[in-house]
């Protein structure tokens, strides 16, 4: 793949090694977190609904993020949402250390955790451009996607293992010394004022022109549906805790290696992104991978074999990964340097909120209809929704690459 993006800018460096070691830590207090409501409730309602407590904050803060993304220098805002964070999983550390754990702050952290996300993620994401050529993107957005991926392999597997050998406390700690590192690093960057020239409207006003952006936009709009699709119906990670447990009777190991399977094929497909400079038809790639995704999120459905499941799993995740990587490289390219805080909020809203709805629709049909009904369902659902909004979005649908030396000159509405 192509390290163009890491030779040439140590702010990329910074900001990529930082996030790899914080990313490492919040799939640790990912898997902790739901492993230990089931524990405490048995039930994989209970799962969804734990991650359902974070939607509200996420979206609203979210909206809130990308408007400080746009007017405040957006280094001092990730120095605070970092330093905010780890205080957060202080208190499930402590939560988690006590003899009997409470259940309601696993409920108000997380939430508080996805509200401060909200205003992080949208920062990060409009951050890069600054930080790299436009020719460059793609290949940035790839690393990006490696360092994400390499945290949702590996921290789920260690997860696995460090909450069966040393328990939940000792996990959410981990992710407190993950995000002190992030903090580290984003203080060692150059400032990123604002470069919007006209300063600062109100906060609704700027937040209503970010959506205004969107109307008529077709390769905008595909970029958050077709994520929606993918993530609410075809997205079982709720389930996880009760596969691994009782089904697959593999204990909190095979809890651990379901969550980190995805991220296996996702970081498999990131190390091999080279090849999707030379892919111009950059809607129709999205379109093809989240059908891929829900095809094989459908097949784990119907496997009684862990190894064979986690592959599956794994064929999902480089799908996914490749979709990530065409659906910002068309998002950051397609709108101005002062939207982008915006937009991205829009995007982290749709990226963070979406599996948190599946949480919830995968938690509900299991409950009632058992979960191999759940997962195989919402993956059919996936694909189906794939093919009708490739044909309700002809503008995404033909999507293509943007001409670097036009990149400046945004897409007119319908296109």
């Amino acid at each position: 793949m192509d390290l163009g993006p890491l030779r040439d800018s140590r702010d990329f460096r910074l900001l990529f090694s930082g996030q790899l070691v914080s990313t490492l830590g919040t799939q640790l207090t990912a898997v902790a977190v739901p492993y230990q409501v089931f524990r405490i409730t048995g039930s994989s309602l209970d799962v969804g609904l734990v991650s359902l407590a974070q939607l509200v904050p996420l979206i609203v803060c979210s909206m809130a993020g990308g408007v400080l993304a746009d007017t405040h220098d957006r280094r001092r805002v990730l120095m605070a949402t970092e330093l905010l964070m780890a205080v957060a999983s202080v208190g499930l550390a402590l939560n988690g250390g006590l003899s009997r754990p409470a259940l309601w702050p696993l409920f108000v952290l997380t939430a508080v955790q996805g509200g401060l996300a909200g205003f992080d993620r949208p920062t990060f994401n409009a951050a890069i451009p600054r930080l790299v050529r436009t020719s460059e993107l793609a290949a940035a957005y790839s690393l990006w996607q490696v360092q994400f991926q390499l945290g949702i392999v590996v921290g789920p597997s260690v997860a696995g293992l460090v909450l069966a050998g040393r328990g939940v406390a000792t996990v959410y700690w981990l992710d407190v010394a993950s995000f002190v590192v992030s903090f580290v690093s984003v203080t060692l960057q150059r400032p990123q004022p604002p470069s919007d020239p006209q300063g600062r409207p109100p906060a609704w006003r700027s937040l209503r022109e970010g959506f205004a952006y969107l109307r008529g936009r077709q390769n905008l709009q595909g970029v958050y549906l077709l994520d929606i699709d993918a993530m609410v119906f075809g997205m079982p990670r709720a389930l996880f805790p009760a596969l691994g447990l009782d089904f697959f009777h593999g204990g909190a190991e095979a809890v651990g290696f379901l969550y980190a399977a995805p991220g296996v094929g996702a970081l498999i497909g990131a190390l091999t992104t080279g090849w999707v400079q030379s892919v111009r038809r950059q809607g129709r790639a999205v379109i093809i991978a989240v059908m891929v995704w829900g095809a094989a999120i459908a097949a784990f459905g119907l496997i009684d074999v862990l190894w064979i499941g986690l592959v599956l799993l794994a064929l999902a995740g480089w799908a996914d990964v490749v979709s990530a990587v065409f659906r910002n490289t068309i998002l950051q390219t397609a709108v101005p340097d002062h939207l982008r805080g915006r937009l991205s909020a829009i995007q982290i809203a749709v990226v963070q909120g979406g599996p948190r709805l599946g949480d919830l629709e995968a938690g509900a049909v299991a409950d009632g209809l058992g979960n191999a009904f759940s997962v195989v369902s919402g993956g059919v659902a996936c694909v189906i929704g794939a093919v009708l909004l490739a044909a309700a979005l002809p503008g995404f649908r033909h999507q293509e690459t943007v001409d670097h030396e036009t990149v400046d000159q945004r897409a007119a509405p319908g296109h």
